[in-house]
């Protein structure tokens, strides 16, 4: 592809982690951040725009005569800075605000699958009491309470507590309560230019917060990739079923979906289900999966923004594996502690540190939010990489930091 200039929009660890693969692209001759953090400060030029501005983005886009715009959150997108960016002539990737509703609301996320013909759970939309209590009879134990809205990873619970499904489902106001689905959970996602997909490969996360799944949701303690245990034709099924089915309904209805289109999924008793859909990378797993991609990202994430996918080979992978262990604050998912001292090792040849929520305070690095540092390792296999990403979180001095030891066991 042509060289481009590229502005990435975001601040996590998902940014750091797509940052480090476009920056390692000989195709982008300048990479920009807004607002990014110290770790995107190494490899992109960072500006305090605010993301979820619009006006503020078109702007900041046009200064910097940007040939690409990569959002990176959700928060912008449910926003319509995808919106504003694309009627002002820029390239971007991100979907516009109508199909980032996908994410922004799980009672329109469950009437396109319904429309599309897409295996997922069955679910009510409760806005009171009364509602809610029926539709947890009428799906008992396990109960799966979802805010409707955006929630940062964290709008759901899962709990045998019929009382803390109820105060769930109270403090969200209009939520999706479901029918629980069992089986192993993986993650696909596709790079969609409106028409047509493009697969990566597929993932699992750890939602939990403690060893072996114990304690509530978070927004994700790590990941790992790819899944060996998986069927290979997984990730075509999931393509034809799940991603195919959703961009057809998304042109239907006269809003194309232009993105990263991600299907967290449970392969369950009864078939493959889809839990939820995301509208961007999902964090962690980005960090993992980026990590084993050979092909160069910006080519393919312009493709995706131009409607230009049917023109891209298939994807290259690195051999191996790839397992990301994130560190977090004391008191995460609750109210963390924030302001701790960080100390990093040096990157080593089979594993790196990504910076999530981090700041500087003066020249110290200090943690600013919950999910704080996401280790990467890779390896010939996923035991490898596992080895290689502990070791290295072993050298990082992060007082009250805490990590799940259990990354990369299937689960």
């Amino acid at each position: 592809m042509a060289r481009v200039k590229i502005l990435l929009l975001g601040s996590g660890g998902r940014e750091h982690a797509i940052g480090r693969s476009l920056a390692v692209d000989p195709a982008v001759t300048e990479l920009h951040a807004a607002p990014g953090n110290p770790g995107l400060a190494a490899i992109a030029t960072l500006h305090s725009a605010d993301p979820s501005s619009p006006a503020a983005m078109v702007a900041l886009a046009g200064e910097l005569q940007a040939d690409l715009v990569v959002v990176g959150p959700e928060a912008p997108l449910v926003a319509g800075v995808a919106d504003a960016l694309r009627e002002a002539g820029f390239a971007t990737f991100g979907p516009d605000a109508d199909a980032a509703e996908l994410e922004g609301s799980k009672a329109f996320a469950k009437d396109v699958m319904l429309a599309a013909g897409v295996p997922t759970a069955a679910a009510r939309v409760c806005e009171n009491l009364e509602q809610v209590e029926a539709a947890l009879d009428e799906f008992g134990a396990p109960y799966v309470v979802k805010n409707d809205g955006l929630a940062a990873g964290k709008g759901v619970v899962v709990t045998d507590d019929r009382a803390a499904a109820v105060a769930h489902a109270l403090s969200c106001g209009r939520v999706v309560i479901e029918d629980y689905l069992d089986g192993p959970e993986v993650s696909l996602f596709a790079i969609c230019d409106g028409d047509r997909g493009v697969a990566l490969l597929p993932a699992q996360d750890y939602k939990r917060v403690g060893d072996a799944d114990e304690g509530p949701n978070t927004g994700g303690m790590g990941a790992y990739s790819p899944l060996a245990w998986a069927d290979p034709g997984l990730s075509d099924q999931i393509m034809a079923e799940v991603i195919e089915p959703t961009l057809a309904e998304m042109r239907r209805r006269g809003t194309p979906f232009i993105g990263l289109l991600y299907a967290g999924l449970a392969l369950t008793s009864k078939g493959l289900r889809v839990v939820e859909f995301n509208v961007r990378f999902g964090d962690p797993e980005t960090q993992a999966v980026l990590a084993l991609l050979e092909t160069p990202l910006a080519g393919l994430l312009h493709a995706a923004a131009v409607g230009g996918l049917d023109a891209v080979q298939p994807l290259r992978w690195r051999d191996g594996a790839a397992v990301v262990v994130v560190a977090a604050a004391e008191g995460y998912p609750g109210t963390p502690t924030t302001g701790t001292p960080i100390t990093l090792p040096p990157d080593g040849e089979d594993a790196y540190v990504l910076q999530a929520g981090t700041r500087l305070d003066g020249d110290r690095l200090v943690s600013s939010g919950g999910r704080v540092l996401g280790i990467v390792g890779r390896g010939s296999d996923v035991d490898a990489a596992r080895a290689a990403a502990y070791r290295l979180l072993a050298g990082i001095d992060f007082p009250g930091g805490f990590h799940r030891t259990d990354i990369g066991v299937p689960h």
